[in-house]
């Protein structure tokens, strides 16, 4: 059962709003990071003030905390990056958005602030949330959609009828990838360990590749498209399915240039650009019916360090996404 906050903000003694937000004074592992009430944020001209009701929770919040972000982050900070919520303000420069309008999507290019009662976001990074999720579902979505979604068709330019395999079909990346592909046209191939492999079949696709048991070379006919979520040996392993001219577009490692120039093939690293005009594309997608995400573990905004302990291998978790509530929509 999802566990929403409900307290008051109360005001601090300068008669600003607090409010709870998980936060790291240094960077470390889970047990960094802490509670605390600390001053509702303002929106600059570029921003929206949002009243979160579910933050997601993903790989990336797990480098910002341990000090491991290609970007730079000053400290104190507050995690996450994934929120849908409730706009509450708008800044001067901002005409797309409006108060009470709901939203979903990124906070800003530094994937921080969004583990909070409120959280500022960039008005580019933003969009209608989907009508037919929930604000925990619209919550999972942004990042790794949008990693899919330019994965597939902004680098590697799937088109109908080409052959494509999905490592770790399965995860949170890869499913969208296995979602978006089929309804391109492609014929897709996945690969993942056997839940994996089970949920991914359910999406869809005609097979499935348990690697547990099987190598994915000898079990996979040549392909035009590699969408590689996984990296390292399967990365290097992959150039060997791809028939000449093929593409290979990894979201976890940069591949080698000699590997591919060795085979004919071109292969890209992609970092994320979570964009309006990403998330329009995939609300609309979400409200056909024709996208779906897969929650696993909700807890409260109070257990986020529990989040980051399951995030990071240390407790157990369910499969799916993690996602943190924070708020009831009213």
């Amino acid at each position: 059962m999802t566990t929403m906050s409900s307290r008051a903000i109360p005001l601090n003694t300068e008669g600003k709003v607090n409010m709870m937000a998980a936060r790291v004074h240094a960077f470390g592992p889970p047990s960094a990071i802490s509670i605390e009430d600390v001053d509702r944020p303002e929106p600059d001209a570029s921003q929206v003030l949002v009243r979160v009701c579910a933050a997601g929770v993903g790989p990336w919040d797990s480098w910002v905390r341990a000090g491991k972000s290609v970007l730079p982050q000053p400290l104190p900070l507050t995690l996450g990056a994934d929120i849908s919520g409730i706009v509450v303000a708008v800044g001067d420069g901002v005409h797309r958005f409006h108060v009470d309008q709901p939203v979903y999507g990124v906070t800003n290019a530094r994937f921080t602030g969004a583990y909070a009662e409120y959280a500022t976001a960039s008005a580019t990074m933003l969009a209608s949330k989907p009508r037919m999720m929930t604000d925990v579902e619209a919550a999972s979505v942004p990042v790794v959609a949008v990693t899919a979604l330019q994965m597939l068709f902004d680098h590697a330019d799937v088109r109908a009828g080409e052959r494509v395999l999905v490592h770790s079909a399965g995860g949170s990346v890869g499913a969208f990838a296995v979602q978006l592909a089929l309804g391109r046209g492609a014929h897709v191939t996945g690969t993942d360990v056997k839940q994996g492999v089970d949920f991914a079949l359910g999406l869809g696709l005609s097979h499935a590749i348990d690697v547990q048991t099987t190598r994915f070379e000898d079990a996979t006919e040549p392909v035009d498209v590699v969408i590689d979520t996984v990296g390292g040996q399967v990365l290097k392993r992959s150039f060997a399915v791809l028939k000449r001219g093929g593409r290979l577009v990894s979201s976890v490692a940069k591949p080698s240039p000699e590997l591919a120039q060795k085979y004919g093939v071109a292969a890209t690293f992609v970092l994320v650009d979570v964009t309006t005009a990403a998330l329009d594309k995939l609300s609309a997608l979400i409200d056909e019916g024709k996208l779906k995400t897969r929650i696993g573990a909700v807890l409260p905004l109070s257990d986020a360090r529990t989040a980051h302990e399951m995030l990071d291998g240390l407790i157990p978790r369910p499969p799916g996404k993690l996602v943190l509530a924070v708020a009831r929509q009213k």
